[in-house]
């Protein structure tokens, strides 16, 4: 189906696994978390508890590193008690800074994609998570001159992407939002009568996957981000 992308006045990028990598170091997070802790249960066990424990978290922390860091070690002292160890502690807490300590992977044609649009059209980051984790990933990541806007949020509903365009100044047909999560992306702007494409990553979080396909006018699913610019 083709999508007439004509009306369009902004476009905005999710940050996490659509810019660069994010979802890797989590999940390698886990399976290190749960290795240290196999005495106290089966590994995917372990990380399932670890996953309940970050959802019911989530409207305390947020999403984010330190979040997840907070969840190890109470999922940590779910499963040990009082043999809860210094060394746990430890080796939790070192694992939550090697994670915000990692390099920014920009993922390839990122960089081409955003020079070519930001001749043509507004472009905006709009993601979730820890403001000054994003803030750090962004410069890090050397894409910041790309981008007109920044919008960094607890969660990404429907609500916020109406502020987001309000404070932007365009109607909700001229907003296209670009993702990985169906979720977070795309339900929601669609929602509000906006444009989306999902760009799938090869990893995502258990949380964020959505069984239902969408069909949509104002939707459309790509293989890369380098296809975007077939689309204008």
């Amino acid at each position: 189906m083709l999508l007439d992308l004509s009306s369009i006045k902004v476009i905005a990028f999710d940050a996490d696994d659509t810019l660069w990598v994010n979802e890797t170091f989590f999940r390698e997070a886990e399976l290190a978390f749960a290795r240290h802790l196999r005495e106290y249960g089966d590994e995917d066990d372990i990380v399932e508890k670890l996953l309940d424990t970050e959802i019911r978290n989530l409207d305390t922390y947020g999403y984010g590193i330190k979040g997840f860091t907070l969840s190890m070690l109470e999922t940590a002292h779910r499963l040990m008690g009082d043999k809860l160890s210094a060394e746990t502690i430890d080796f939790i807490l070192k694992k939550g800074k090697e994670m915000l300590a990692e390099p920014v992977e920009v993922l390839p044609h990122i960089e081409e994609v955003l020079q070519e649009l930001s001749k043509t059209h507004k472009l905006v980051v709009a993601t979730k998570g820890d403001l000054l984790d994003q803030e750090r990933k962004l410069v890090k990541s050397g894409l910041i001159d790309y981008f007109h806007h920044v919008e960094i949020v607890s969660d990404k509903k429907e609500t916020q992407y109406k502020k987001l365009v309000k404070h932007l100044d365009i109607e909700p047909g001229q907003f296209l939002m670009v993702g990985n999560s169906l979720k977070s992306d795309v339900i929601p702007v669609l929602a509000m009568g906006g444009y989306a494409i999902h760009i799938p990553f090869h990893t995502t979080w258990s949380h964020e996957q959505v069984d239902e396909e969408i069909a949509h006018s104002k939707f459309k699913a790509l293989s890369s981000v380098n296809e975007l610019l077939q689309l204008f």
